[in-house]
Parts: C-alpha cells; sequence; structure tokens
C-alpha cells in the first residue's frame, strides 16, 4: 500500500510542474546572486579601488611612502581640481593627504600625538574597506617610521623583502576544508532555505486532497493516518535529496563559469555532509507536514508556509551571514532550526569536521523533526474524522 500511495504524491508532484520549478529555480538563484553580491566582503577589493594623493609633503620619506603603497594599490589617478566633488559622488574612492610635517614625524623616534595623515573616502564606502584601507594606511606608516627609527650611519640597510609584517603569520585554523569564500557561504545557505520551502508545495497539495475528499476516502479504505503522513514525506525527501545534488553541483560548476568562486569539496567528510543534509530535509519536511496539517485553505497554505520559513531564514544567518550581526542577533539566530542545518553544513564544507563535530547540530534537527511529525500526526487527528 505504501509504494501505491507513494506513487501517487510523485504523480501530483510532476503535474504541478511551476512548484518544482520554484523548488528547484529560487535556491538556485538566489546562490547566484547572493555568492556574487557577497564576494568581495569575503576579498575586500582594496587593490581595485581609484584613489588618489594630496601630497603637501614632498620630502624624501613622504615619497617612500607613497611608493609603499603604490606596490600593493598601484599608480593614484591625478588629484585634479575637483577632487572634492569626484569623492562626493563616488568617482574616486579615496584620497591620501599627506600633510606638511610628514616627513619629520617619520624621522622621529618618538610616537605620533596628531595626525599627519589624513584618509578620505567617498561616503557610500563599505565599512569592511574603510576599516582595511585605514588599518592599510597605519601599518604602512608604521613600519616605515620604524625601518627610519632604526637605521643607523655606517650599516647595512634591511633587505627590501624586509617588513615588520613577517613578524606575524595569520591564518584559518582548520584541519581540513577549503578557504572561506561567499559561494563556501551561500550554497550551504541556500539550500538549507530550498529543502525547508518545501512546505508550499507540499501545504498546498495537502489541502487540494483534503478538500476533494481523496484523504477521506484513502482513510475508509484502511489506510492509517500516519502512513498517509509518511506517504507524503518520502516523495519529498527524495525531492531534497534531488536539491542538494543540484545545488552543489551549481557552486562546484556553475558559478565559476559566471565569474564566482567555486564550491569546494576537497577533504571533506562526506559522511558527515550525508548525516547533516539527511537532518536537515528530515526537519524540513517535518515543519512542512506540520503545517500541511494546520492550515485549511489554499490561501493560508500558499501565505503562512512561505512567512515561516522568510522569517526563521532571516532569524537564522541564511539571508545575512551570522558573522556580520550584532551580539545580540548572534545569540537569536541559534534557536532556528534553519541555523543548526547552516552551522552543521558549514562544520563540515569549512571546518573540516566529521560526524562527531557536525552531531550537536544534527541531533537538534532530528529531534526537532520528531517533534513537528508527532505534531503533524495529532493535528492530521484533530482535522479529519
Amino acid at each position: 500500500m505504501l509504494p501505491a500511495l507513494i506513487k501517487k504524491e510523485l504523480l501530483a508532484l510532476v503535474r504541478d510542474m511551476h512548484g518544482l520549478a520554484v523548488l528547484f529555480l529560487m535556491p538556485m538563484v538566489f546562490i547566484v546572486l547572493m555568492s556574487l553580491t557577497l564576494k568581495d566582503i569575503y576579498r575586500p577589493p582594496l587593490a581595485e579601488l581609484s584613489y588618489a594623493v594630496d601630497a603637501r609633503d614632498t620630502a624624501t620619506p613622504a615619497n617612500w611612502l607613497l611608493q609603499i603603497w603604490q606596490r600593493s594599490h598601484g599608480a593614484p589617478q591625478p588629484l585634479g581640481a575637483d577632487w572634492q566633488e569626484r569623492l562626493r559622488n563616488g568617482s574616486l574612492k579615496y584620497v591620501i593627504v599627506l600633510e606638511p610635517g610628514l616627513s619629520d614625524e617619520l624621522e622621529s623616534a618618538a610616537l605620533s600625538t596628531r595626525a599627519h595623515i589624513r584618509l578620505l573616502t567617498e561616503p557610500g564606502i563599505d565599512a569592511n574597506l574603510f576599516n582595511a584601507l585605514r588599518a592599510e594606511l597605519i601599518g604602512a606608516s608604521g613600519e616605515l617610521k620604524a625601518r627610519l627609527a632604526l637605521a643607523v650611519p655606517g650599516t647595512a640597510s634591511p633587505a627590501p623583502d624586509a617588513s615588520i609584517q613577517a613578524m606575524v603569520q595569520a591564518e584559518r585554523f582548520s584541519t581540513a576544508g577549503p578557504r572561506p569564500t561567499s559561494v563556501q557561504q551561500n550554497v550551504p545557505a541556500w539550500l538549507v532555505f530550498g529543502m525547508f520551502f518545501v512546505v508550499a508545495s507540499l501545504s498546498s497539495l495537502f489541502v487540494q486532497e483534503r478538500g476533494s475528499g481523496a484523504l477521506g476516502r484513502l482513510q475508509s479504505l484502511g489506510v492509517s493516518r500516519t502512513m498517509l503522513l509518511a506517504s507524503k514525506a518520502l516523495p519529498y525527501l527524495g525531492v531534497n535529496a534531488l536539491q542538494a545534488l543540484l545545488m552543489l553541483a551549481a557552486g562546484i560548476w556553475f558559478m565559476p563559469l559566471i565569474g564566482g568562486d567555486a564550491l569546494s569539496l576537497a577533504g571533506i567528510h562526506w559522511g558527515a555532509l550525508l548525516l547533516s543534509l539527511a537532518a536537515v530535509s528530515l526537519a524540513a519536511v517535518s515543519l512542512s507536514l506540520a503545517l500541511a496539517c494546520l492550515v485549511r485553505t489554499h490561501a493560508q497554505a500558499a501565505t503562512l508556509g512561505p512567512m515561516v520559513n522568510v522569517l526563521m531564514a532571516a532569524a537564522g544567518g541564511i539571508m545575512v551571514p551570522k558573522f556580520v550581526m550584532p551580539g545580540f542577533m548572534q545569540r537569536l539566530v541559534e534557536v532556528s532550526p534553519m541555523n543548526w542545518g547552516l552551522e552543521a553544513l558549514l562544520t563540515v564544507l569549512l571546518r573540516g569536521g566529521g560526524v562527531a563535530d557536525a552531531l550537536p547540530q544534527v541531533g537538534r534537527l532530528v529531534a526537532f523533526a520528531a517533534a513537528m511529525f508527532l505534531l503533524a500526526v495529532f493535528l492530521f487527528r484533530r482535522r479529519t474524522p
């Protein structure tokens, strides 16, 4: 009996081509758009920003500082008389002003007590870029000041590649896993969102069968409510599996073709990945069943499920990465099942985690799935005679 019921659900799914298109195309579009839009969050394009220099100090130390800056950022644009207007409208991204007395300050062994370098940026520059430019300018001027202070007449100069930066080695600590990119963040995020979005299709078909009397006739033939719910859940678990396959494939092969970074699966623990995807799918389908049993009309099915999904995504680190949120929001997102699924996938795809590392989030998802399935059974008993 169960195979026949599953076949009925699959036929209903195939006939709902618009619903299938939403399930598969919408997450794909989000992955492409968000990955390209957020690409520079992970790699700020400092070297590509147009800039100019207002050199009010032209002595040798000030020129050395400009040479250091140009090695990383290229040659500056001509300043021009209209530089303030160009800076205001964004055609010029930033201007470095070298105030008079800068060279004397660089050659002085004392620490600075007032500004001799001004960084003026266009009004709409991203906060991350602003802070990165400021930090790099502080580092370049500080290193030059240190070089000049340590210079001793008659001794050999430092090697050309010598730098204070060589004292510090910075790296992302991980036993395995690729370098974080917007694709590594957005493929798991929108994959989780797409899996949970099956609620729209499932709820619509559920309301249609209840309105046509198909569910009542099946029950009169002796089909239990639990079997009816299971027969609806299993096909959508298969839909989720196909979604996962297509989304991962899009990240691996399609994103590089359109100028994005490629999703890397090198060195990941495949068992942990499959377990995490299965847990997300169970949670998504169980929640969809509960909401499908709750709604009574097509209008409710078309609004309640998507609304719950969007709210969970907004509060779960899907639409906005968790690491850019303020502290209280980072604590709030931890109550969202979507965040549990996203963290499980990021643990595997970014942090090189195995089954044991993903197990806390997987356990939450499985417990949530069980609770939602029991709620669906309870609501189904209340809604049907």
